[in-house]
């Protein structure tokens, strides 16, 4: 495991031969082995990543978001939970906070946004996506809103 010393990681477990680059915020999480994170990432709180996940720089993964094993996530890739922000502010309660899987070997694409979604196993994601429904297994999904281009072979 390497983590950078420019890097803030508090209360999560960092699974063997991970490495975490420069200016990363993780707090409150659980990450695999052999995973990278890149730099400028924040990880939330209640996050499970599964193991040989990459995390490209830029990107933010909230609270209650799974990401299961042999998963690659672009530059920038943003993930939503909070349907209706600032929920929690307003209200004091995750409530209405939903859920996030990203299933085993899927691909996300530079600068995507994720909402509350279950991404189907080998799925691709392309570049510049805003992913609002569950996406099937085995797909490729593109636009705003994604919308599924074809079935993968």
């Amino acid at each position: 495991m390497k983590i950078s010393k420019t890097s803030i990681v508090k209360n999560s477990k960092i699974g063997k031969d991970t490495n975490i680059w420069e200016f990363t915020n993780i707090y409150g999480c659980k990450i695999g082995k052999n995973c990278t994170v890149g730099s400028y990432v924040e990880i939330q709180n209640d996050v499970l990543i599964g193991n040989n996940v990459t995390i490209s720089s830029h990107s933010f993964i909230c609270s209650m978001v799974q990401i299961e094993d042999d998963v690659f996530i672009g530059h920038g890739v943003m993930t939503i939970n909070d349907l209706y922000p600032p929920s929690f502010k307003r209200t004091k309660s995750k409530s209405s906070w939903k859920k996030t899987i990203i299933k085993k070997g899927v691909t996300i694409g530079s600068n995507s946004t994720i909402f509350p979604v279950s991404i189907g196993e080998n799925s691709d994601i392309g570049a510049g996506s805003v992913v609002t429904k569950d996406v099937p297994p085995n797909c490729i999904v593109v636009g705003n809103p994604a919308k599924v281009i074809r079935k993968k072979q």
